[in-house]
């Protein structure tokens, strides 16, 4: 699944927060995009423990700002 985040700070440390969500996740993975401000997020990982992984990465952000995207998954890798 995806999940976008808006964000207010202009860097983050994507290595730190990948390793978080990859303690949970082994395939997940994060990029920011700094012109939208936004962190993408494609992940198993339910909205409540992106936002502890988050958390422990340093960026605080409720729950409810982690925005589930629409799945674009064709199923044609059988992943």
């Amino acid at each position: 699944m995806q999940f976008n985040v808006q964000l207010d700070t202009g860097r983050i440390d994507l290595t730190s927060l990948e390793q978080q969500l990859q303690s949970l996740d082994p395939s997940a993975m994060a990029d920011f995009d700094t012109l939208g401000r936004t962190l993408r997020i494609s992940t198993s990982l339910e909205e409540h423990d992106i936002a502890a992984g988050l958390a422990r990465a340093g960026i605080a952000v409720p729950v409810h700002a982690i925005e589930r995207q629409a799945s674009t998954c064709c199923g044609g890798c059988g992943g």
